[in-house]
């Protein structure tokens, strides 16, 4: 089942670090041509504490809980097709997610076609989302 999580308006996603739980943003699909064929990797670096993890470790909560509240109604309801048993699948659907135009843009000097964003007045080193390298803004 798929649920459709929001990007802002310059296409950035929020994501959430499993290690320090802060949040940032990264860029949903290349930028460039650049981007387009450059590999994905096998994990990323947190930009705000540079602890890796895997591609698909970086959900916020409140994306999961709404990913979570979106699907059982129709898992309930395909339930109750299969089955041919009554489930009451009108539980409160939530209403669709909106991403804020927050935080600010940085790149990396070492991955630019991978940029990044962080919260507004972050003053301390930033970690490449690729690499980890380390570089100021």
């Amino acid at each position: 089942m798929n649920v459709s999580i929001p990007t802002d308006d310059d296409n950035f996603l929020r994501r959430e670090c499993p290690t320090c739980e802060q949040q940032f943003k990264w860029h949903l699909g290349p930028i460039n041509d650049e981007a387009a064929v450059e590999p994905t990797p096998d994990a990323y670096y947190c930009p705000l504490c540079g602890v890796p993890a895997g591609t698909d470790q970086w959900w916020t909560k409140e994306q999961l809980e709404y990913a979570r509240a979106r699907a059982v109604p129709d898992i309930l309801a395909q339930l109750s097709n299969e089955t041919g048993l009554h489930i009451d699948s009108t539980s409160d659907v939530p209403e669709a997610m909106v991403e804020p135009n927050d935080m600010e843009i940085v790149q990396s000097p070492c991955h630019p076609h991978e940029p990044i964003k962080v919260p507004t007045g972050h003053g301390q080193p930033i970690h490449c989302l690729v690499c980890g390298s380390v570089f100021a803004v």
